[in-house]
């Protein structure tokens, strides 16, 4: 009998967090400008895991520098893997970031990532954007009622989802 992994503990951020929470989002920076470089996307993929200035504040300052928003971890064996910086923006909430480290993926990091964002909405619509080719990440989002709807992006391949207040009280 195989024995069940343990789910992830999902928490808000602490200060305390700032240096694994600026790790993993260079982690996720660093792989979406690998993939929009591979992708034709427009990506400044840089070898050496430098990455483009814009980024600095964010990975430096992770809760400090997105202004308003609210960044939630998971915590898997005592350690963060994974997080979620969402920004209330008038009647909705967006999902700014969604990353599970790669060690960690496949033991339900990101949808109870995903699933804390929903309830954290408070039965607000959710929007959120993501890149066409990451088929898994979209259908994750599919799976608790996400649609694709018309951009507000203009980036080519760059999807954009929501979840309507209605189909956030169900989840």
């Amino acid at each position: 009998m195989s024995v069940a992994s343990p789910r992830p503990l999902v928490r808000p951020a602490c200060p305390d967090d700032v240096p694994a929470i600026g790790a993993a989002l260079h982690a996720y920076l660093f792989q979406t400008e690998r993939e929009k470089t591979v992708h034709d996307a427009g990506g400044q993929f840089s070898p050496s895991g430098e990455l483009p200035e814009r980024y600095d504040p964010e990975v430096r300052d992770p809760i400090g520098t997105p202004a308003g928003c609210r960044i939630f971890v998971a915590d898997l064996d005592a350690r963060l893997v994974g997080v979620v910086v969402m920004k209330p923006s008038g009647s909705s909430v967006e999902i700014k970031r969604l990353w599970a480290s790669l060690e960690a993926r496949g033991r339900g990091v990101g949808s109870t990532l995903l699933d804390a964002a929903i309830a954290e909405s408070a039965a607000r619509p959710v929007t959120l954007t993501v890149w066409d080719w990451r088929k898994d990440v979209i259908r994750l989002y599919e799976s608790r009622g996400f649609e694709q709807v018309s951009t507000w992006d203009e980036r080519p391949r760059l999807v954009c989802m929501r979840l309507a207040s209605d189909a956030a009280l169900a989840c």
